[in-house]
């Protein structure tokens, strides 16, 4: 009783295979021919001296495979009826997906909030990795203390003190996987204090205010207007999430007076800001806006992350808290379980405190700041009746249309193959300003080698 059987095994493409491999090579053979339905569920096996003499094999390496099968599920054999494939449901293996068809999928991205990735410095990386490692003690393999490294913590504390006047030490830090992991935990952290809502600017980020949502906080937007947001409406609001150095997209910074009237409010009410400097290192015409956080570091919250100064797919952030909340957080990390490598962590700790990181920033920030140059004359040059504001920092611009135009100008790019988004996508549902036509465009997007040609589109895209 049998079938015949057709398996490519290593005994008949190396004679002389040690018994191992070619037990390893049937025991393969006939698993692939199971999954892939060539044996059918119930189909009856030849016997082992059967098989060894037909593959020339000896009959114990049959034997010892069908077992192996067998202890595995994917046979069964059983007194007096041989050894048969198991009654079982066998996925049939599926041919992979033809790539979608892109006819008009962009050539060239102008997308707001990311930096260039193909400028990431690989080479000074890789050297800090290394000195990194060998540096490490053994416990740096090991789950570690949720609120990160202390490595990367002590830098960041000196870090962020020198370059953004934020008052930190390590014992305040909290490493997390992305900003938007910090948003969750902080999201969690106000309501599980009672809180059911929390002020948010007119203009930001879907992606934040979902998920603050999905922690049960009602996100409800601050008035705006050309000092940034205004600060009035927090009087019945015991928490809030702004953009103070370089309001996004707008790209203002907060008001002196805006700024010190938020953090009298946070006093005034036992209220938390919850700062967000998400590019603070890219100013270009002055010195870099510092960190609302340093005018009282027990009421703000401060957030910053490499995605910007780096590259996203790091997935490195962190949050300076106030002393009476590091605790806190920390468990409900713990708790969440999500932390980010923690070699990338003493690979970003040394790249810090070698310099590089410094070095990196001072190159970024004149690549940027010439590229926001050459987008400023381009548009003088072709479109002189548009206006570009929120220039003086960050990786994107704002570029003010005609009232009417801007959906007509996305879908335009849509046609040059450009990926841009306009003003009306980070607008709050509920905000209450008079909507405003205009695009953002993240000059800090494309590669060198495509900048020229996405600015070229740009143009070619506007009225």
């Amino acid at each position: 009783m049998g079938v015949d059987l057709h398996l490519e095994t290593p005994a008949a493409a190396a004679p002389g295979t040690p018994h191992s491999g070619v037990r390893k090579g049937l025991t393969d053979a006939l698993r692939e021919a199971v999954r892939g339905g060539r044996l059918a569920p119930g189909t009856r096996l030849p016997s082992s001296r059967s098989l060894a003499t037909d593959l020339g094999i000896a009959r114990n390496t049959v034997a010892d495979a069908y077992a192996d099968l067998v202890a595995e599920g994917w046979l069964t054999a059983r007194q007096g009826s041989g050894t048969r494939v198991a009654e079982r449901d066998v996925p049939r293996p599926v041919a992979p997906a033809r790539p979608r068809r892109t006819g008009g999928a962009p050539a060239y991205d102008l997308m707001a909030g990311a930096p260039d990735v193909a400028s990431f410095p690989r080479a000074e990386w890789l050297k800090a990795a290394r000195r990194a490692l060998a540096a490490a003690p053994d416990d740096v393999m090991a789950y570690g203390d949720p609120r990160g490294r202390v490595e990367l913590r002590t830098a960041l504390a000196a870090y962020l003190s020198r370059a953004r006047g934020v008052h930190a030490d390590p014992d305040r830090i909290i490493v997390v996987p992305g900003f938007a992991h910090a948003l969750t935990l902080l999201g969690q952290l106000l309501s599980d204090r009672g809180l059911r809502r929390i002020a948010v600017e007119s203009y930001g980020l879907d992606l934040h205010w979902e998920r603050l949502a999905r922690t049960g906080l009602r996100t409800v937007p601050l008035p705006f207007d050309d000092q940034g947001t205004r600060t009035d409406g927090l009087t019945s609001h015991r928490a809030v999430l702004m953009t103070p150095a370089h309001q996004f997209p707008m790209g203002v910074p907060l008001h002196p007076d805006r700024r010190a009237a938020a953090v009298d409010w946070a006093r005034r009410t036992d209220g938390l800001i919850l700062e967000d400097d998400y590019d603070g290192e890219f100013r270009y015409d002055r010195q870099p806006v510092g960190a609302l956080q340093g005018l009282d570091p027990d009421r703000v919250i401060y957030l910053g992350t490499a995605s910007k100064s780096l590259a996203p797919g790091l997935r490195l952030a962190w949050m300076v808290l106030p002393t009476a909340l590091a605790l806190e957080v920390a468990e409900l990390k713990f708790a969440v379980g999500v932390a980010s490598s923690a070699l990338d962590q003493v690979t970003l700790a040394e790249f810090m405190t070698s310099g590089a990181y410094d070095r990196h920033v001072r190159a970024a920030r004149l690549r940027y700041r010439r590229r926001r140059d050459q987008l400023v004359a381009a548009l003088a040059d072709r479109a002189p009746e548009i206006r570009v504001t929120g220039i003086a920092a960050g990786l994107h611009a704002v570029v003010r249309l005609p009232p009417g135009t801007e959906q007509t100008v996305v879908q335009a790019a849509h046609w040059q193959h450009l990926a841009l988004q306009g003003l009306s996508t980070f607008r709050h549902p509920e905000a209450t300003p008079p909507p405003v036509d205009a695009l953002v465009v993240g000059y800090g997007t494309p590669p060198d080698h495509a900048w020229t040609a996405a600015l070229e589109a740009l143009c070619r895209a506007l009225p």
